[in-house]
């Protein structure tokens, strides 16, 4: 390190730490591609997480803007000099990354590297990333790397600590997928048994009702009056059901983090690029943040399942003491009017619902090839 053995191992130390801090993987993948960029202060870093059909479940980038992100366009595949790291499972130090004969050109939006670093990172013997810098800032010898030998033995040390890292978060993450789904299974269990029940009573009720309408109008009534009761019942266990169903994380970790959490899920699980940003959003009532999320996972299944979109973009910003949810997707777009007329939904009807019965509104405004942006705005409590 160019600051001495001392201050290279703080940083060092620095780094490890905060990988450590988190445990959503995303957060993990993007606090190592920060650090490796920090230590060895190199002008570009990225990771990617490769998926089972050639391209990348993740892809984190470090030193490029939002906005030269969205120029770059989509992810890329597993080629060339990603390829070999993911493949070859070696380190790749090369002067200029365009020179190498596995190079084979990247988008016109893309910086342009040169001197390169790259690492795989290691579970064992599974290959789970792939790290790598580009055009470190200091001066470079004539036709050679800026990036030394002791600048990739640092890179191994951080990488063996980020396979640790992404592993525990990874572990973590299942194991509360894992505890949310055995949750909803216990509760759709219960609520099987529960309105069942009430819904067997309220058959042979009417049943009993019917039989008796001529002959004994009275008795008939008052099994009515059971039929109703019965049918009360059963929209109260309904409603418990559903209140019991709310997401354990909305409860235990609020609006924005619950998500956050599930954006990054949906950003790992599709091609479409999805982002999440938050800012200035207090606690909400909980019928109101309850109203908000399933509003944002109906507008998010319509972009990542009908849309076509490559980038879908999901804002939480606060709002004279409320919120609003915005979902915007660069997808086919349509006509509200059209798709009104012909009796399709796409969920519209209940996200209206859901934002009335939150003393919201919800506006949708899209056209054919120009996207889709969801709007709702909640007035807080």
């Amino acid at each position: 390190m160019s600051h001495g053995p001392r201050s290279g191992l703080a940083a060092v130390s620095s780094a490890l730490l905060a990988m450590s801090r988190h445990l959503e993987v995303r957060d993990v993948l993007k606090t190592i591609v920060a650090s490796a960029r920090e230590l060895l202060d190199a002008q570009y870093a990225a990771l990617g997480v490769p998926d089972d059909h050639g391209g990348f479940a993740q892809f984190v980038v470090d030193g490029v803007s939002e906005e030269q992100w969205k120029a770059i366009g989509p992810l890329p595949r597993q080629h060339g000099i990603l390829a070999a790291m993911l493949h070859e499972a070696r380190a790749e130090r090369l002067a200029d990354v365009r020179k190498d004969p596995r190079f084979e050109g990247w988008p016109s939006a893309h910086p342009d590297l040169v001197d390169f670093l790259g690492l795989p990172i290691r579970d064992g013997d599974e290959v789970i990333g792939a790290l790598f810098l580009a055009n470190k800032n200091c001066p470079k010898p004539e036709g050679g790397c800026g990036f030394t030998q002791d600048d990739e033995e640092l890179l191994g040390i951080l990488a063996q600590h980020a396979a640790i890292a992404l592993t525990n978060a990874r572990l973590y993450e299942r194991s509360r997928e894992l505890t949310i789904a055995e949750e909803r299974s216990r509760l759709a269990h219960e609520l099987h048994d529960a309105v069942s029940q009430k819904l067997f009573s309220l058959r042979l009720t009417a049943q009993a009702a019917a039989r008796l309408v001529d002959r004994d109008p009275s008795r008939a009534k008052g099994e009515l009056q059971q039929v109703a009761a019965l049918a009360a019942e059963a929209a109260d266990e309904l409603r418990s059901a559903v209140v019991e169903l709310r997401p354990a994380a909305l409860d235990e970790d609020g609006l924005v983090a619950t998500l956050r959490t599930q954006i990054q899920v949906l950003d790992r699980a599709h091609s479409a690029r999805v982002t999440f940003t938050a800012r200035g959003v207090k606690a909400l009532p909980a019928s109101q943040e309850e109203a908000v999320l399933r509003v944002a996972q109906e507008a998010l299944h319509n972009a990542l399942r009908h849309s076509g979109a490559e980038h879908v973009d999901v804002t939480l910003d606060r709002h004279s003491g409320g919120a609003v949810l915005r979902v915007t997707d660069d997808g086919s777009g349509f006509d509200p009017m059209a798709v009104r007329r012909a009796g399709r939904h796409l969920g519209l009807v209940s996200m209206r619902d859901r934002a009335s019965g939150a003393g919201g509104t919800l506006t949708v405004e899209s056209a054919p090839g120009k996207g889709t942006t969801i709007e709702m705005e909640v007035p807080g409590g």
